[in-house]
């Protein structure tokens, strides 16, 4: 995992404390089925998740710029979004505590558990592949809802 702010004004360089303030949570896991599915199991079991599945994006997955579209765009959910990442890598630009931009790049080995309700966006990196396994306490509240951008009243 790489971690970075997108705001270069940041002095300080951004630190797993950044993402365990907002509820992130990151773990460094093996590849191999044998050893990281009891983690996922434990996890699925401490925190109410009852199904998984496997999703890849590649250069070649049809109407892959209408899939990546729709998180591009700063947006939450009312579930938790976990990634476990089996190939491949992916960038989570997720909201700091002060609400600034913290960008965390994923690949392969990375766990990462977005909590509900905590703002981000997802992109594919240049290579425009990534193969995660994905954990749901239930699908339909894995909707993306989109931040509405803030307006100034005028006078």
């Amino acid at each position: 995992m790489k971690l970075a702010w997108l705001n270069e004004d940041v002095a300080r360089p951004i630190c797993i404390a950044d993402l365990t303030a907002v509820g992130v949570l990151h773990e460094r896991l093996p590849l191999a089925a044998d050893d990281f599915q009891p983690t996922l199991d434990r996890l699925a079991r401490a925190r109410g998740y009852v199904e998984q599945d496997i999703v890849e994006l590649r250069h070649d997955t049809p109407d892959l710029a209408a899939l990546c579209a729709k998180f591009a765009d700063e947006h939450l959910h009312t579930d938790d979004e976990v990634r476990y990442v089996l190939e491949g890598e992916g960038v989570f630009d997720i909201r700091s505590i002060d609400d600034r931009w913290m960008r965390v790049t994923v690949e392969a080995g990375d766990l990462l558990v977005v909590p509900a309700q905590l703002h981000h966006r997802f992109l594919l990196t240049d290579r425009q592949h990534i193969r995660c396994v994905r954990l749901f306490k239930d699908r339909g509240g894995w909707i993306p809802h989109y931040r509405v951008a803030q307006t100034t009243p005028s006078n």
